[in-house]
């Protein structure tokens, strides 16, 4: 009674766990969005129906909601999770720092919105995933030639940038400004400050040199872990804001005026790779065999000859397509690479190569270890082992060997010759 009672209680998360991220379809998933105010489901709609139009479920809460969780029997209930809460010191339910890294570490992906006065626990996250935003909390990126032209100039915290992705328009951006950990490889700018801005208290003169300045500033970050898992870090939640993504903006010293800025779409691609409908590849039918045979060997001679190929293809948000590259690369290991090979395309997917097995014998592995900036990793390997020659598998007359034959057969005669000789003369 008591296990139909469980099976009652799980029915209704049966469709969470159908839905839930495959590596077959990337982009079918459900996301947490945890808010300070749900006021920001009107105040960021565009952004969120952006998210939505493409396919994502999206489950709003507020970030201190008692019966808030990332998980339940086990099973995580979402695939991603994004943090539009930079004032939140403490979450409600179950979820704190070690259930958002454990969620991070499972695979899922995750989104970053700060702002000014983000709590510690917001900053706790983003030193996490090697991101550490300006210590001073009321500090704020300025630029006095990079911002953008309003009717009251201000303090030049709303800045104009446009060294990123091919736009008509800048991105505006208002907020903290973060360095990254030199010691974490993965993490990358997608967003940085002009040389001329620096992080301080706009609201106070400067009494000692800024911490951060010129273009070591990061405006926005990526990281992808080694696991695949993506995480975006914005030092602005403003820039996700309706009123960010239609605002007419000037650049200081262009004389261009744009009616909308770049923000739309320059967060539109940037969650489409979060969220793995860009640059997500997967591998398929890996094959190995003898030159001229089809099956796949137990085991290989050494010297034999051999193919080798293997199918990549790229997720594009609807489809897998066949991904072409001139890089990929694949491995002979025994301890260290006997044979690197690059391997050659059809451009249809289909990436393949030969070579003859080195001429030494053990257990070798055929390893594939792709990784490209702003793409999943590819990690494959396949065990086979190298046998010597048996003992009735050599040549029996080594061409190499043929002036020792001789040698051989020279010394007879000479024995024969001298015999004879010996007993005809005495």
């Amino acid at each position: 009674m008591s296990k139909f009672l469980l099976f009652l209680t799980l029915i209704p998360f049966l469709p969470l766990l159908c839905t839930s991220f495959s590596p077959e379809n990337p982009s079918s998933r459900r996301v947490l969005v945890l808010l300070d105010d749900l006021a920001l489901k009107s105040s960021h709609s565009v952004y969120f129906k952006s998210l939505q139009s493409r396919g994502f479920e999206l489950d709003f809460k507020l970030a201190d909601d008692p019966k808030i969780g990332l998980q339940r029997y086990g099973q995580y209930l979402y695939d991603g999770l994004i943090l539009f809460c930079p004032t939140t010191e403490r979450f409600g339910g179950s979820i704190d720092l070690a259930a958002i890294l454990d969620f991070v570490d499972s695979g899922h992906d995750l989104i970053i919105a700060a702002d000014t006065n983000a709590s510690d626990l917001i900053r706790e996250i983003a030193t996490e995933c090697g991101v550490d935003f300006d210590e001073d909390p009321a500090a704020m990126v300025i630029d006095h030639t990079s911002y953008a032209v309003s009717e009251t100039e201000g303090d030049h915290t709303l800045i104009a940038s446009d060294n990123f992705i091919e736009s008509n328009a800048p991105a505006l951006f208002q907020g903290i400004g973060h360095s990254l950990n030199p010691a974490n490889t993965l993490v990358s700018k997608v967003l940085s400050a002009s040389p001329s801005a620096y992080s301080a208290n706009p609201k106070s003169k400067l009494s000692n040199p800024p911490s951060l300045t010129g273009s070591a500033i990061s405006l926005v970050s990526i990281l992808q872990a080694r696991n695949n898992a993506r995480i975006l870090i914005s030092g602005s939640l403003s820039m996700f804001s309706n009123r960010f993504f239609r605002s007419e903006v000037q650049k200081a010293g262009s004389p261009t005026k744009h009616e909308k800025s770049g923000n739309e779409q320059f967060l539109t691609e940037l969650s489409k790779w979060v969220f793995h409908e860009r640059g997500h590849l997967k591998a398929i039918n890996v094959q190995h065999h003898k030159a001229g045979e089809a099956g796949e060997p137990a085991m290989y001679r050494i010297n034999d000859d051999l193919e080798y190929s293997v199918e990549v293809y790229e997720w594009s948000g609807r489809s897998w397509e066949p991904y072409v590259a001139d890089d990929v690369q694949v491995q002979f290991y025994m301890m260290s690479p006997y044979v690197l090979k690059t391997l050659s395309t059809d451009k249809k997917g289909l990436y393949f190569t030969a070579f003859k097995v080195p001429d030494v014998y053990g257990v070798f592995q055929f390893k594939v270890e792709y990784q490209r900036l702003g793409y999943t990793s590819l990690s494959l390997s396949k065990q086979i082992p190298v046998r010597p020659y048996r003992h009735n598998e050599y040549e029996r007359f080594i061409p190499t060997a043929y002036p020792y034959y001789a040698a051989s057969f020279s010394m007879v005669r000479n024995s024969l010759l001298w015999s004879v000789l010996s007993i005809f003369t005495s």
